[in-house]
């Protein structure tokens, strides 16, 4: 993988794995919504720049959107199966500190995810039949649950399969 751009880092897979939150099967889609701008928003920022590629990462099952600029303060939705929301405001809170309570409530324990094979190298990427990881960050239109967007067209971060 080319070393170019901003921050290369965060595009390796050792970066990417490193990701500690798996998320329960009934998290179907998480909305972030934070600022550009502004001090109470800098913990969101920080997490939507290096943490939301991890959890895209280690959740290929859960569409993320970002709402950017369009809150008073930042906060973050879940939607679940069932048709609950789970809502988390993130005001104030450092990316570190966000994780650790996404984790704490929409995470599964790392029992459930051993016995589910969810911290094996082969559930972390896909490869082809050479051996090569297929690198499959994208940016695709999203075609959710109208219901669930309300009237935005967005654009959703998806790994391919």
């Amino acid at each position: 993988m080319s070393m170019k751009g901003r921050f290369p880092i965060r595009r390796t897979l050792q970066y990417l794995g490193q990701g500690d939150v798996v998320f329960k099967d009934s998290v179907k889609v998480m909305t972030v919504n934070y600022n550009t701008h502004g001090e109470l928003g800098e913990g969101a920022r920080k997490f939507v720049f290096f943490n939301i590629p991890q959890i895209q990462y280690k959740n290929p099952w859960v569409q993320i959107m970002m709402f950017k600029n369009m809150t008073p303060t930042p906060f973050l939705r879940f939607y679940l199966d069932s048709g609950e929301q789970v809502l988390v405001d993130v005001e104030t809170k450092s990316n570190k500190e966000i994780m650790e309570h996404i984790k704490k409530i929409l995470g599964k324990s790392e029992k459930v995810c051993v016995a589910s094979g969810h911290h094996t190298k082969e559930w972390l990427h896909w490869e082809d039949a050479e051996g090569m990881v297929l690198p499959t960050f994208s940016l695709k239109r999203s075609w959710a649950d109208p219901v669930l967007l309300g009237r935005y067209d967005v654009c959703a971060i998806g790994w391919l399969r």
